[in-house]
């Protein structure tokens, strides 16, 4: 007797059970009555398709119980391990696969188990993954010098789903400095209005830069407005509540983020519950042809700064990426060019005088110090792993506009994986003061674990 292996569930198995009750029964309807009873053939059908209905009731019982018991019908026993000659994967003697079930779970390969407990046990575990971010310098630099080798940072990432009107992310970075958590937020992306809303510490969308983090950067180091004009590494990174909204339009997507911070970060400093910092950008994309789209975008920031309580800085910025990649040869060929421009007002003391009593300092009138930087990369696909690039820097400085730095670096990056990257980077820095600085910097990065895809 051959034995058919189904699942319990569904309209199918009951056509498999049908198919199975009318093989059973098609030689007892091929085969004539006997000679020693002889009665009339309509009725000797009619009592036989009596007896397959009572058959076919009996095993629609049976599923109907096994339904209700959550329990599988027993299957025939297969071995562990397969005999010899016969492929890993493939049905033991006297098992029937149903047609069509080579490839995935058939003769070529081990049917996946699905809602067993290995399953099950991800439901209150978040997707984890972790980063590293080993960086080694090479040369000199006496205005910004790096370790000659460090792990720059450990990223750990926590993502999850909270429930069907929320999700959460939380990045913690462990560096030489300690443990931070680089951003840990909500979001919520079914509001009212079409509104998505993210709340707690979270990169202000601030052009392109400020919102990567270190390891999506197509470079190693950061570019020098981001150094001067931003307030360094971390840039905006704050505490604080992130609106979002698409504008319906038949021109280009378009989007328009507001934010509201705390007002503490590497730019901005609150002395006050009331001194917030605030943030707008508005980016627009569009599909120039199949190959090739641009995504343009407009930002502005404003908060107190460390000069004093009345003081603030304003920083606007204009950011530009188009990028090139032929479908047939996606894997194979690409290219990205991408610009950004800021333009910092930062108010500090025109002076001080000092009371000669108490030796209080006090600030006299108010000036703004305008400050301007850019820069511009780009960044080629040579083959399936293997890319290079360059970038230029120009950024005066935030507190000293008249004076201004200037950079150029080429880069050449290798892709072993997508869970791994080595790059190289030449930079030659000139500074105001007349130093000039030229490095190697060479820079490993691997992963494991499930790390969500960042933001296009």
């Amino acid at each position: 007797m051959e034995v058919l292996v189904f699942h319990p569930f569904g309209a199918k198995s009951r056509g498999l059970l049908l198919a199975a009750a009318l093989s059973i029964a098609a030689p007892a309807l091929a085969q004539p009555p006997a000679a020693a009873a002889p009665q009339d053939p309509q009725a000797a059908l009619q009592a036989q398709i009596e007896q397959l209905k009572q058959q076919l009731e009996a095993l629609q019982q049976k599923v109907a119980a096994l339904e209700a018991a959550g329990a599988q019908p027993p299957a025939a026993a297969v071995p562990a391990t397969p005999p010899a000659g016969q492929p890993a994967g493939a049905p033991a003697a006297g098992v029937q696969v149903p047609a069509g079930a080579a490839g995935a779970g058939g003769p070529e390969g081990a049917l996946p188990v699905y809602g067993n407990t290995s399953a099950l046990s991800k439901i209150f575990n978040p997707d984890m993954a972790v980063i590293g971010n080993f960086i080694g310098a090479a040369g000199s630099n006496s205005v910004a010098p790096r370790p000659a080798l460090q792990l720059d940072e450990a990223e750990m990432s926590f993502q999850a789903i909270v429930d069907p009107y929320a999700r959460a992310d939380f990045f913690l970075s462990a560096s030489p400095e300690g443990l931070d958590v680089e951003e840990g937020f909500i979001t919520f992306p079914t509001l009212p209005g079409g509104l998505l809303m993210k709340v707690g510490k979270l990169k202000a969308q601030f052009g392109k830069v400020n919102a990567m983090h270190s390891h999506v950067l197509p470079w190693v180091d950061e570019p020098l407005p981001m150094v001067n004009l931003l307030g360094g590494e971390e840039g905006l990174n704050d505490s604080g509540i992130s609106v979002s909204k698409l504008i319906l339009n038949p021109v280009m997507f378009l989007e328009a983020t507001g934010e509201v911070y705390n007002g503490n970060n590497d730019l901005f400093k609150s002395y006050k519950r009331s001194d917030l910092a605030y943030v707008g950008r508005l980016r627009g994309y569009r599909d120039i042809s199949e190959s090739m789209n641009l995504d343009i975008g407009t930002s502005f920031a404003h908060g107190h700064n460390d000069a004093g309580p009345d003081d603030t800085t304003q920083v606007y910025g204009v950011d530009a990426t188009l990028r090139y990649r032929p479908l047939q040869e996606a894997l194979y060929k690409k290219a990205m060019l991408r610009t950004e421009l800021f333009w910092s007002r930062r108010e500090h003391p025109q002076g001080t005088v000092v009371d000669d009593t108490t030796g209080a300092v006090t600030p006299v009138g108010n000036v703004t110090a305008k400050a301007f930087g850019y820069y511009v990369s780009a960044d080629y696909q040579l083959g399936r792993r293997w890319f290079a690039g360059g970038r230029y820097d120009w950024s005066e400085r935030a507190l000293e506009p008249d004076l201004h730095d200037r950079a150029g670096s080429l880069l050449l990056t290798y892709w072993p994986s997508e869970f791994s990257q080595i790059r190289g980077q030449f930079r030659h820095t000139s500074y105001a003061e007349g130093s000039t600085a030229s490095e190697f910097l060479f820079q490993f990065l691997f992963s494991i674990g499930a790390h969500g895809a960042h933001p296009f």
